[in-house]
């Protein structure tokens, strides 16, 4: 049986694009077939043998696209093995930490209770000032968050190596 793995993401400015395509890259590395696709594209999960759900983080909350896909694709994911990630937080340290435990939007809470993800993470984000609106470079401002890439993409590698691992132990 050909399993295809469903890496999808939800972006605003690319940075969490760039790191579900590195999760989809080291998952094909791992000898995996994987699509990448933006949430935005998907209608069906069907073909689907496990899905890897990202989105970025603005304000404590997901894109709004994401939680749709979430909910919306809820029962299927509730069969089938499921890791979700989310991009955010700059700055040095944990990014855990630095979103004070959040892991996730709360509200989604029992949608994620259903579901039951394999793992859920958090990795740290990337601002481009250049890329940045106004109204976000001054909400970032407002949240003493400094601008640039912290993406750590050992800890993005390690996390979709433990993804393939999990995955071609149950096959």
């Amino acid at each position: 049986m050909n399993k295809i793995i469903l890496v999808t993401y939800a972006t605003k400015y690319g940075a969490t694009a760039e790191i579900a395509e590195h999760i989809g890259q080291t998952l094909r590395d791992a000898g995996l077939q994987v699509d990448v696709q933006p949430v935005k594209q998907i209608r069906n999960i069907e073909p689907y043998s496990a899905v890897v759900l990202g989105s970025a983080v603005y304000i404590g909350a997901w894109r709004k696209e994401a939680v749709k896909f979430l909910q919306l694709h809820e029962l299927e994911m509730a069969k089938i093995p499921v890791w979700l990630f989310s991009s955010g937080p700059t700055g040095e340290g944990d990014p855990v930490e630095l979103l004070q435990g959040w892991h996730y939007p709360q509200k989604l809470q029992p949608v994620i209770d259903r579901i039951q993800p394999k793992n859920i993470t958090v990795f740290h984000g990337s601002v481009d000032e250049n890329k940045a609106s106004f109204i976000d470079k001054w909400m970032i401002k407002q949240v003493k968050s400094p601008l640039g890439d912290f993406r750590d993409w050992n800890a993005i590698t390690a996390w979709a190596q433990g993804i393939a691992q999990t995955l071609q132990s149950s096959s």
